[in-house]
């Protein structure tokens, strides 16, 4: 198969837009995944979301949720651009042969017992059947893709499941759109990744399990993913990397248009061992992918949490174009508390300069904001806080050349701050040339509510300290990158 310039992003398509997908291997049992990944698509065809023409495949089954079912692909009426396989292992190479036979372009190969368990040569057949072919091949051992716009989902995961309570649950929710790509490794961790995604109201452009990735790995979707409009941001689930060259020099090239968030694990001597038999991947050594990642633009990040807070950052503010971090709280003991995370995370929290510092007492000399409110930095406005304040002293630090990026510690608990102060931030960081991000800690509904209302109008918010500052130093960190590539002036 020939790799040519530009040639793999289009190769790659019909995994998410294909004109027409035969699930072979689909079930008339509910608690099959052939069933499950069938049922997905026939409803979202339904509902008008799926337009791809779809086609069930099974020797066993003559109708299926509605749609004719065909005894094999060669007896598919239409031609088949995306061929979905859920067949034991051994009959896997030779659907692949009828699938080249109808010129499909792009398989998921969603059953398992290839290198995984140490079949190589299974595998080996497969790659080859589907590199004489010209087909692209997406697994085996996974669980393929979603695509919330397109309607293209093929995660054997039923979105609700009955208790034997008969209580019913949302078991596997599904993502609502967003500008977020998430690739992984892990076909379990994806499927977490995208109920946590649901429950934060996080939304996904693409999702992409590669499984044993026996042919399309991280570097062909990186590829895609770089001209994707819909993408923003990609967040990388990664056990090993396979061609590590052609993976740098990739990502290099897409870090200069979008950031790249990476998940490494296998860091451990035991976890590395775990991830060879997991999906037949060899981890390596630690320290030889941190290089690797900040060589070419990468932001590694070293836990779940850290994963979609860094994502969520990257998605909607700008990076800082420094390290200094001003912070504006109205409360001392969290600020201070923020003030130490910047800094252990190789941020600096400077004192403001004397203009700015002028601004903010000519404030307390028109009432505006409290005199015994401290100016230095954090800007700590007490407990008196109201919506003007953090307004005004927002202003102050962002017309700060010296100030790179706004920590705005706005806690719902003081008397006299409402939620209407969530969307004056809002309206000035939107014409603001430098991050600005929220934290508000709590449980409660209001505290949720006001993160989500900072989350929805583009500002991203966090419930620690600790999070907060996470995620600024990974701005922070994305933007040093692009300044020593000459991206960012």
């Amino acid at each position: 198969m020939v790799r040519g310039v530009g040639k793999v992003a289009e190769q790659i398509r019909p995994f998410f837009e294909p004109s027409s997908i035969a699930v072979v291997g689909a079930s008339r049992y509910a608690n099959k995944a052939g069933h499950v990944i069938f049922k997905n698509l026939a409803v979202n065809k339904r509902r008008g979301l799926l337009k791809a023409e779809l086609y069930a495949v099974n020797p066993k089954v003559r109708m299926l949720l509605g749609f004719p079912c065909y005894p094999s692909l060669r007896k598919v009426p239409g031609p088949v651009e995306l061929v979905v396989i859920v067949v034991p292992a051994k009959f896997v190479p030779d659907v692949m042969r009828d699938a080249a036979r109808k010129e499909a372009k792009a398989i998921i190969i969603i059953s398992s017992g290839f290198s995984e368990v140490g079949k190589h040569e299974l595998e080996e057949e497969v790659v080859r059947i589907g590199r004489d072919a010209g087909m692209r091949i997406l697994g085996p051992n996974c669980i393929g893709v979603f695509d919330p716009i397109t309607g293209v989902d093929t995660l054997f995961l039923p979105e609700t499941k009955v208790l034997t309570t008969g209580e019913e649950y949302v078991a596997a929710p599904r993502p609502m759109p967003g500008h977020v790509a998430f690739l992984t490794q892990s076909g379990a961790f994806g499927a977490a990744a995208l109920d946590y995604m649901t429950g934060t109201q996080m939304g996904v452009s693409r999702f992409v399990s590669f499984g044993n990735r026996c042919d399309v790995d991280e570097a062909d979707m990186l590829e895609f993913l770089k001209e994707d409009e819909r993408t923003r941001v990609i967040i990388m689930y990664l056990e090993s990397v396979k061609n590590g060259r052609r993976f740098m020099d990739v990502a290099k090239e897409v870090t200069k248009r979008k950031p790249v968030v990476a998940l490494k694990a296998g860091r451990t001597g035991a976890g590395a061992r775990a991830a060879r038999s997991h999906t037949g991947s060899i981890a390596g050594v630690d320290e030889i992918y941190d290089a690797a990642f900040a060589q070419c633009g990468i932001v590694r990040v070293r836990g779940m949490e850290q994963l979609f807070d860094v994502g969520k950052a990257l998605s909607m503010q700008p990076p800082a174009r420094g390290p200094n971090i001003a912070v504006i709280t109205d409360a001392g003991g969290p600020g201070i508390m923020a003030v130490d995370e910047c800094v252990l995370r190789g941020l600096r929290v400077p004192e403001l300069s004397e203009e700015s510092k002028a601004k903010l007492r000519r404030l307390m000399e028109k009432g505006i904001i409290p005199p015994f409110a401290a100016i230095g930095n954090p800007i700590d406005l007490t407990g008196s806080a109201t919506d003007d304040m953090y307004v005004e002293a927002l202003k102050v630090v962002l017309e700060d050349p010296d100030i790179h990026g706004v920590i705005i510690m706005g806690l719902h608990h003081v008397p006299a701050l409402t939620e209407v102060y969530v969307d004056r931030v809002a309206e000035l960081a939107k014409e603001a040339d430098k991050p600005v991000l929220a934290c508000d800690i709590g449980e409660t509904e209001l505290a949720i509510y006001m993160r989500r209302r900072f989350d929805k109008l583009g500002i991203p918010a966090f419930e620690s300290p600790e999070d907060v500052a996470t995620a600024m130093a990974a701005l922070v960190a994305y933007g040093r990158y692009l300044k020593k590539e000459g991206v960012l002036k």
